[in-house]
């Protein structure tokens, strides 16, 4: 049997062309295994619900039904997918549904998660306690240090174990 090359003598150039040229158009790919969504931002990442009432939709369109409504402005939300101005995001709960573009927001926040949670003064475990947050407090996040995040919540700027919170990935 013969080669393809001798078959189709044009057909590897073609084909290393398109390539090539595919190549060259592509965008630059997202840290670490991320993809990049319609917008051009990685996925999946985390943002926040921009009001207190927030439609989550069965899918990608008004024509859906709405599955839930979220009344927590600032909650945290990670976007897994995107078609046009519509995200697939996943809630603490592991619920997932569409939410149109609008109503989130790129300001990164937190939930604290299971118990009462004590913030400490530095990313160490028998660090100095500033004040115990309650599960379900929402906190503006301000950096992550390995298995530690930095978090302002209610006046208080310390730490949590990346563990006992919502909102984070290992590429914070």
């Amino acid at each position: 049997m013969a080669p393809i090359q001798r078959v189709f003598p044009g057909f590897a150039l073609i084909l290393c062309a398109a390539l090539w040229t595919a190549a060259l158009a592509a965008p630059p790919a997202a840290a670490q295994g991320d993809r990049l969504g319609t917008s051009g931002l990685s996925l999946p990442r985390f943002v926040s619900l921009k009001s207190g009432e927030v439609n989550l939709r069965t899918g990608p369109g008004k024509r859906y039904p709405i599955d839930w409504i979220y009344r927590r402005r600032g909650l945290p939300v990670e976007v897994i997918d995107e078609f046009e101005d519509w995200r697939r995001v996943r809630d603490h709960d592991g619920t997932v549904g569409w939410v149109h573009r609008f109503m989130l927001v790129s300001r990164r926040t937190v939930l604290v998660m299971g118990a009462t949670r004590t913030l400490r003064r530095k990313p160490e475990p028998d660090a100095t306690g500033l004040a115990y947050l309650e599960a379900g407090v929402i906190a503006d996040l301000t950096d992550c240090r390995q298995a530690w995040c930095r978090i302002e919540a209610q006046g208080f700027d310390g730490w949590l174990h990346r563990s006992e919170i919502f909102g984070t990935n290992a590429d914070d």
